[in-house]
């Protein structure tokens, strides 16, 4: 969960770049309640990485990790995605409700791995010389 006021316009923090310090910085600043997950994991992917000889590992890891940061950036998307959880998980709240609310959650994820894909095409292209 975000520690941010929910009444900020717009991303508290630009988007960083996808490594793993990188992204460890921006969970730190933005939910340091998550950084113990976060370290977890990414001692997790790299050792899957190592055992299996694929880089598989750590750039699921690294798109998990950046989606949480695309969202948990903008307070707006946040309390969006979490209201819409909540919705979800609650039982009483309907077959209607809890439609919604996953459609909601679905979109908000998506929207923030389109945002991330973009971000390192975007990259990519202006490394790219030729």
């Amino acid at each position: 969960m975000s520690a941010q006021p929910v009444h900020h316009d717009g991303p508290i923090i630009p988007m960083p770049p996808l490594t793993r310090d990188a992204l460890r910085e921006a969970v730190k600043r933005l939910s340091l309640v998550n950084l113990p997950q976060f370290d977890l994991e990414a001692g997790r992917a790299f050792d899957q990485a190592s055992h299996t000889g694929s880089t598989a590992p750590l750039q699921i890891f690294l798109k998990r990790w950046g989606v949480f940061v695309a969202i948990e950036r903008d307070p707006r998307r946040a309390a969006h995605l979490h209201e819409a959880e909540r919705i979800s998980q609650d039982g009483s709240a309907g077959e209607e409700a809890f439609h919604a609310a996953k459609a909601e959650i679905n979109g908000i994820l998506r929207e923030a791995e389109q945002e991330i894909e973009g971000l390192q095409l975007l990259r990519a292209s202006l490394m790219d010389p030729g």
